[in-house]
């Protein structure tokens, strides 16, 4: 479930900063397809890919992480 959250997060948050998945995928240096796969909820986002992500959107880690 936290991960779901997570991706859809992730992908609010992309889409809120104007990104493309592929323009957030070349910031933060991961895959597209891993990138894609994280925002499905498909792959679970390791803790350095959510502090890149959340770097390079300009946010925190805790506004991108589900709350407990």
């Amino acid at each position: 479930m936290e991960e779901m959250q997570l991706a859809h997060r992730i992908r609010a948050f992309r889409k809120l900063k104007g990104y493309t998945q592929q323009q957030l995928a070349e910031e933060t240096g991961i895959s597209l397809a891993v990138l894609g796969a994280i925002e499905r909820g498909n792959r679970r986002a390791e803790d350095k890919v959510i502090d890149k992500i959340a770097s390079v959107l300009g946010i925190s880690v805790s506004e991108l992480k589900p709350p407990r």
